[in-house]
């Protein structure tokens, strides 16, 4: 018989009945700016003003954390595994211990950072969800969120955490901060400042609004809109140079950065399939062939797109 995982969470319980918050760090094993925010985050929540209940889970992914990867050491990837297997692989349960956590909510949000080999500009998003009442839930809670991107992104993406709050009708966003395996101080501050954001919207804690830092907000129904690993693919395995940076805005066609060739060094350019506003890089000049070297949120297509500073 296969053990079950047991998820270690902190549990807040208000003195007034309200909504269920789920927040979680490290479905990825290298993401630990999440993992601090959380630990920081709750030293910070005081029950006797709390209105409703709080889940916080700082690790989600404990057998990646101890493998010091992205995934552990049955090399699946716990955001495309969801809902699991009882009956399977460390991360298969996982899948189960975390899906069977979201359905148990009624509000989620799910903290993240890019991976060791890569940064990402400080966004939220959420699946456009076929439900106009959960889709305008989660725009709300991305926005109190309150980082300058906000993407929204197609709702058939399968084994993810947010595709489980979508099947159980759970309003859920996620997040993303930099990366490249560091605990970014900022992102630590910025991601405690959010949650207390999207609690106070909730009406959890009385807590007054900042003023707005959303720079881009970007709804994108494609079928593949938000697969990140899909591209800008390296045309060789190699050395990679970037040209961008976070958060320019790149036309089609234009040169993102230069795979260099280990055996003679012949530099080959990757460039830009459409246009958009350059949400992620690798930060790991080592780089295989197809491996995705940036990610650009498209601008000019899809089913609802605009570009505010506000």
């Amino acid at each position: 018989m296969t053990d079950a995982i047991q998820l270690r969470t902190i549990e807040f319980e208000g003195t007034d009945s309200g909504p269920h918050l789920l927040i979680t760090g490290g479905v990825h094993g290298n993401e630990f700016t999440p993992m601090a925010a959380i630990r920081k985050l709750s030293k910070l929540i005081d029950a006797n003003v709390l209105t409703g209940r709080l889940t916080l889970v700082p690790i989600v992914n404990r057998a990646a954390f101890l493998n010091g990867a992205r995934t552990a050491e049955d090399g699946l990837d716990l955001a495309r595994t969801c809902p699991g297997r009882c009956d399977g692989s460390v991360t298969e349960r996982t899948a189960v211990a975390l899906s069977e956590l979201i359905r148990s909510a009624d509000y989620y949000v799910d903290l993240h950072t890019g991976s060791s080999t890569e940064s990402l500009s400080p966004m939220s998003g959420y699946v456009l969800h076929k439900s106009e009442e959960i889709l305008n839930k989660q725009r709300e809670m991305a926005r109190a969120f309150n980082l300058p991107i906000i993407w929204g992104t197609s709702a058939t993406l399968e084994g993810r955490s947010l595709s489980v709050a979508r099947d159980a009708n759970v309003p859920a966003i996620y997040t993303e901060y930099m990366g490249s395996g560091m605990c970014d101080a900022d992102g630590v501050q910025d991601y405690v400042d959010g949650c207390l954001n999207v609690m106070a919207s909730l009406g959890m804690i009385e807590r007054t609004l900042p003023d707005s830092a959303i720079e881009h907000v970007v709804e994108d129904d494609r079928p593949d809109s938000g697969h990140m690993q899909v591209q800008n693919p390296s045309p060789i395995t190699g050395f990679f140079e970037s040209y961008a940076k976070l958060g320019d805005t790149i036309r089609a066609g234009e040169c993102i950065g230069m795979a260099i060739d280990l055996n003679d060094d012949t530099a080959i350019p990757v460039v830009a399939g459409h246009e958009g506003i350059v949400l992620g890089l690798r930060t790991f000049s080592r780089v295989l062939k197809g491996e995705s070297v940036a990610v650009l949120i498209e601008t000019n297509a899809g089913k609802t797109k605009t570009s505010s500073k506000r």
